[in-house]
């Protein structure tokens, strides 16, 4: 008797929750011009590159290696879509040499250390 009402129950319980699941839910759609979205990202990666080309390390830089900054536009122009969106992440992600110094003088700082304790130079004066 006590199996019939808990499976009663159960079943009951469980016949709630699936009407539940496929609830009539309210959607909005309208129609999206694809080349609008596709441009919407093109320009959001052009205007973080043109940020880091903007500034004046970069600029000295480019014009080392003897890139003209009329010609930028025109190659970032010709890139597809793909190869801005990976060039724009990587710039994104450079760490334009913060924390350099730090970096470099603990890097100097353990090779003495090492090549103290090995032996091969004497720093620190033994008494």
């Amino acid at each position: 008797m006590k199996y019939n009402k808990l499976r009663t129950v159960l079943i009951a319980v469980l016949s709630v929750a699936i009407l539940n699941t496929g609830g009539i839910q309210a959607a909005r759609a309208a129609i999206v011009d694809t080349g609008a979205m596709m441009q919407t990202g093109r320009d959001a990666d052009l205007a973080i590159i043109h940020a880091q080309l903007a500034r004046d390390d970069v600029r000295a830089q480019l014009g080392q290696f003897g890139v003209a900054s009329e010609a930028i536009d025109t190659r970032l122009d010709a890139l597809s879509d793909s190869e801005l969106a990976k060039l724009a992440k990587r710039m994104k992600d450079a760490p334009a040499g913060k924390g350099g110094v730090i970096v470099l003088a603990g890097a100097v700082f353990i090779v003495l250390l090492i090549l103290e304790l090995v032996g091969v130079i004497d720093i620190f004066k033994h008494a």
